[in-house]
């Protein structure tokens, strides 16, 4: 495998935003940069961004803060200052991570560029649409600039088979591969102490199951199945506890809907923590993992559950759910309140098949962010062939057109940027020239004037002399006469 890749990495969420996709981008560059080559992301700018804490280059383009909005800051992609600094870096391979504005920026930098464009299609952008555009004609154009933008690239990924069967039901005709994310947790738990420090402070009784759900506070993460579910478990009196880590929209939302449930001395709800071992330390000290999720398409949360030996509550037929064999790898429900309620009364009652399951998922699910990116820079290496080989087709159409406008209008307002430069440093010079002229005229004229006043002052000099001579023969004169 080369080691020497230079690969540009493009996505629209990047730390200190938190979700999986900003996370999947981070190991990405982290692992090409210690064993691949060289690696630069680019993504908007954030105000409270710190990206000199990365071992490698962070690229940040003009950006609007919409972060009330959809939770993130919106990016303008046609900078021409940061497409002329990108097209300077001679990359071998543009990986896109968002399908919209991260994949315009890559379209316009292909064009200028000439090198491959890979798309990992991770989240059911239909959802994303649907909950941002309320009008459903905006969200059908929605949905066609989406194809068209996907349809663009030179190879499609997607980290599970729903998601390709996702994206094919929005009307995307082309080929894809299913390249998994990984987890970026060791295999094994952490140390009980740091256990009892992530969670002091939550009541969390010895021997009382304790449920986990880790991610974006939305509801259409399921998380109305599981409060529902839990108020039903309540009821029958089983004790438990339940922890949601996460921040997100909903989140207000979803805090109010648990308090109308009367919950409030059993759930709890943390903010989104950003140090790793401190989410590891919450996967080691629950019981089983509540994910009924049908919107994400690969449940990175559930490998980062298993990685710690935590057994998962998936949705059957979910993207989340791939590859868990129920009883074994993980626990199947349908898609209602009243199927988890059963199994979380039936688990309760036997928590060493919690444990037994939850070894299971460590053995069948766990894949490493190591192994996931080394597969995937392979393939950039068999894309990159095929690219220069022409293997790949032409890429045309009116999106395309506009593509290649904005892009050579950005590659000619760098030229004309660069001539006005250039012209403005030859006026430099110019006026630089004729100030040290100036100067020079001056301190000649001013060389001169000193001249001049040592030749005045010599003569006034030698005036005085004669006079003081003049003045002292009259007085030598008196004298003899008076």
């Amino acid at each position: 495998m080369s080691e020497n890749l230079n690969i540009c990495l493009v996505n629209d969420s990047f730390p200190p935003e938190i979700d999986g996709v900003a996370n999947a981008v981070t190991n990405y560059a982290d692992i090409i940069t210690r064993k691949h080559g060289r690696c630069t992301v680019v993504t908007p700018d954030n105000p409270a961004a710190n990206d000199a804490v990365f071992p490698f280059p962070v690229l940040r383009y003009p950006s609007v803060d919409l972060t009330k909005l959809v939770g993130y800051y919106a990016g303008f992609p046609f900078s021409p200052e940061v497409q002329k600094k990108l097209a300077a870096e001679r990359f071998d391979l543009i990986h896109t991570h968002c399908p919209i504005t991260s994949t315009m920026l890559a379209r316009s930098l292909r064009d200028r560029i000439h090198v491959p464009m890979v798309l990992t299609y991770h989240t059911k952008f239909d959802i994303d649409i649907a909950n941002a555009i309320s009008s459903k004609l905006l969200q059908e154009e929605a949905k066609k600039l989406l194809v068209e933008n996907i349809s663009a690239c030179d190879e499609v990924w997607t980290v599970s088979r729903g998601a390709g069967e996702n994206l094919c039901s929005l009307g995307y005709a082309g080929d894809y591969i299913v390249m998994p994310n990984g987890v970026d947790f060791p295999r094994g738990r952490v140390e009980d102490s740091l256990i009892r420090e992530v969670t002091a402070g939550y009541d969390l009784p010895a021997g009382v199951p304790v449920f986990l759900f880790v991610g974006r506070m939305m509801w259409y993460k399921g998380i109305r199945i599981i409060l529902d579910a839990l108020k039903a478990l309540s009821e029958t009196g089983q004790d438990f506890r339940m922890v949601f880590v996460g921040g997100g929209t909903d989140k207000a939302a979803i805090v109010d809907y648990a308090e109308k449930l009367e919950l409030t001395d059993l759930v709890f709800f943390a903010e989104p923590i950003q140090d790793r071992s401190h989410i590891r330390a919450w996967y080691c000290r629950a019981d089983l993992f509540l994910f009924p999720s049908t919107f994400d398409t690969n449940g990175l949360v559930v490998r980062e559950a298993a990685a710690c030996s935590l057994a998962s509550v998936l949705i059957r037929g979910s993207c989340a759910a791939e590859d868990v064999a129920d009883g074994v790898s993980g626990f199947l429900i349908e898609e209602n309140a009243q199927s988890m309620a059963a199994k979380l009364t039936e688990l309760c009652a036997s928590p060493e098949a919690m444990k037994a399951v939850g070894e299971g998922a460590l053995r069948d699910l766990y894949i490493s962010w190591e192994e996931a990116v080394d597969n995937a820079c392979r393939r950039y290496e068999v894309v990159i062939d095929n690219y220069r080989a022409g293997r790949y087709p032409k890429h045309t159409g009116l999106t395309e057109d506009i593509i290649h406008s904005i892009a050579q209008g950005l590659e000619g307002y760098n030229r004309s940027r660069a001539f006005q430069k250039a012209r403005m440093r030859e006026l430099s010079d110019s006026y630089r020239k004729l100030w040290d002229g100036f100067l020079a005229e001056g301190q000649k004229r001013f060389e001169d004037y000193q001249d001049e006043q040592s030749r005045l002052n010599a003569e006034i000099e030698a005036t005085q002399q004669q006079l003081r001579g003049k003045f002292d023969e009259l007085t030598r004169y008196l004298d003899r006469f008076m």
